[in-house]
């Protein structure tokens, strides 16, 4: 019977919850919540999520939602993130997702030059959100300024399951810290990145308080926080598995500490450069079931520490070395040797290390799946022949600053690794045509293409992806042997590419646009800057069937006017940000689109 309510009148109220939180997008759930008043309700109980930004007034915002939601588990607050000046009469649909603060100015009807008013949580609405959310398990603070001792110290003896807590950038004291220690005592998650009011004390309480609980850690940036402090952790907190320290204040003390007191570590990030090899040996020696280890910018570790890991952290499966200089092929080969589980490998800035020690990795590491070489100048291309032989499971590759790699190691690459789904290259001159036609013949799983700046890149390479591959993604800005051919056949072959940066291509023009929009109906976003040739013509036949665009860049492209701007803005339903000069966008264009308008901050 038409007008009968078959769904209100069959289903109870736990399971039309129950379908709201399998919801996966936040459209859908605010969709569903404007049917009724029972769903609306009903949807509010389902909320477990919120995020909160800066707005003209962040405590009353906390006061609200805390008498609309009562189930939530998770809040995250960024006062990075702005919230619109009005919220309308949902409120913004009760958890509000704002955008980011970035460096473009939005041009707002009527309103070209205002800013919104913003201020900052305070310890007010930190008591507020305690007090309205006592089941919090997660909370996130991310540069909340206002937030002091007082406001922690409220949120800590009224959220006392509070597991998770980031504090980064928050200038709390160590009054605030040593609450959470004693009332928080399930917390296993903690973030102390950019507290620059905390000291040692604060840490020692903390780890008294949760020495059963703590799992990981985070410190960075905080000039009072020294060894004392991990000697505490180290101490205490016998379950620690993940540590990330960014500090000029911590040296191979603190970190003997953890090694030899945190036997469950298998997440270490350092960031020290007062660390040298003996507080990697112990980490060698004492965590042996490591799983990944970050070192950035170890001026004093040498090839020693890194055989000392590779000794002893047999089931180390990520390795990220980052302008560690004094590191060699001997103790990549060390890494090679003993830990044959590694799955993700990342060198970057380490000059020292080159063919050699890569050839041992393709030899030795069967199971890798992720390779990321940038600014390795001395790593050649016997070292992706061999890692194309033994890394049959390889599926991204990423290749920045190479120049001595060619199409000859992309070749071995394309040969051996065909389960490859992602390729990212940038500024390898010595790559060209060869090479990329290797990928297209035998990478055929490929579906992420970046081949940014890459001189000797043309039609050629992308014909034959066309024919060989089905891509989603692909970037070749700044290849400027790339035309109309190459983009056409990508257009024909790629019919589920949904993001293409095409920014610094030259001889682009109109032809290609015209068969992207035949080719590609799936297209989100489209990066068309410094494009000299594509005009308004180009742009009409575009948006005629790429309806699903959310987003275009266009800046410095003298052939596009006012005219393509607006066929642009007014073809795509879906579009939430398009990037332009200022002086193109007329007043009708700015009436009717001016939320998704962008331009930069100086008319260059």
């Amino acid at each position: 019977m038409r007008g009968h309510d078959r769904i209100n009148t069959c289903l109870p109220d736990e399971l039309l919850v129950e379908i709201f939180r399998r919801l996966d997008s936040k459209p859908s759930r605010d969709a569903c919540s404007l049917v009724c008043k029972r769903w609306l309700n009903l949807e509010r109980l389902s909320r477990s999520t919120l995020r909160i930004g800066a707005s003209g007034s962040p405590d009353h915002f906390v006061k609200l939602i805390t008498r609309r939601f009562v189930n939530v588990r998770t809040v995250h607050v960024d006062e990075r993130l702005s919230l619109p000046a009005q919220f309308g009469r949902r409120f913004g649909s009760e958890s509000f997702r704002p955008s980011p603060k970035l460096r473009y100015v939005k041009e707002k009807a009527g309103s070209e030059d205002s800013e919104f008013e913003t201020s900052y949580i305070s310890d007010a609405g930190l008591t507020v959100l305690g007090e309205g959310f006592s089941k919090l398990e997660k909370l996130s603070l991310i540069w909340c300024n206002n937030v002091s001792s007082m406001g922690l110290v409220s949120i800590a003896q009224k959220c006392r399951s509070l597991k998770s807590l980031d504090l980064q950038g928050c200038y709390v004291g160590d009054p605030g810290l040593a609450a959470v220690g004693e009332c928080c005592r399930q917390l296993e998650d903690l973030n102390l990145r950019f507290c620059e009011g905390l000291s040692d004390k604060g840490v020692v309480e903390l780890a008294l308080g949760c020495r059963k609980s703590l799992k990981a850690l985070g410190v960075a940036a905080c000039a009072k926080i020294t060894d004392i402090s991990l000697e505490a952790v180290g101490l205490h907190c016998k379950s620690l598995e993940t540590l990330s320290l960014d500090s000029e204040c911590i040296s191979n003390k603190g970190l003997l500490a953890v090694a030899k007191g945190c036997p469950l570590l298998k997440v270490l990030k350092l960031q020290c450069v007062n660390v040298t090899d003996e507080a990697l040996a112990a980490v060698g020696t004492g965590c042996s079931l490591l799983e990944l280890l970050a070192l950035y910018s170890l001026q004093r570790f040498t090839d020693r520490g890194l055989q000392s890991i590779g000794n002893g952290c047999k089931k180390l499966k990520n390795l990220t070395l980052s302008d560690c200089y004094f590191l060699s092929d001997k103790g990549l080969e060390a890494i090679a040797t003993g830990c044959k589980e590694v799955t993700h490998l990342e060198v970057n800035g380490c000059h020292n290390i080159g063919t050699m020690g890569l050839e041992s990795i393709g030899k030795s590491c069967q199971q890798l799946t992720e390779l990321a070489l940038l600014f390795c100048q001395k790593i050649g291309n016997n070292a992706l022949l061999e890692v194309g032989r033994g890394c049959k499971l390889l599926q991204a590759l990423h290749l920045v600053d190479c120049s001595g790699i060619g199409d000859e190691g992309i070749c071995g690459i394309g040969r051996g690794c065909r389960n490859l789904k992602k390729l990212h290259i940038r500024r390898c001159y010595e790559i060209g045509n060869k090479g990329i036609v290797a990928i297209g013949e035998y990478c055929k799983s490929l579906t992420d293409l970046s081949l940014r700046f890459c001189d000797r890149v043309g039609d050629e390479a992308l014909v034959a992806i066309g024919q060989g591959c089905s891509l989603q993604h692909l970037n070749v800005s700044g290849c400027h042997q790339i035309g109309d051919a190459g983009i056409i056949a990508i257009a024909r072959g790629c019919p589920q590419l949904s993001s293409l940066d095409v920014s610094v291509l030259q001889n682009l023009g109109d032809m290609a646009m015209a068969e992207l929009g035949e080719g590609c109906p799936l297209l989100k976003e489209i990066l068309l800057s410094h494009c000299r040739q594509i005009t308004d013509v180009g742009i009409s036949h575009l948006v005629k069937n790429c309806t699903l665009l959310e987003s275009c860049h266009m800046v410095y492209c003298p052939g596009i006017t006012a005219a393509g701007v607006a066929t642009m803005v007014s073809g795509c339903a879906n579009m939430k940000k398009v990037l332009v000069e200022k002086w193109k966008v007329s007043q009708r264009t700015k009436r009717r689109a001016g939320p998704v308008i962008s331009y930069l901050c100086m008319d260059l």
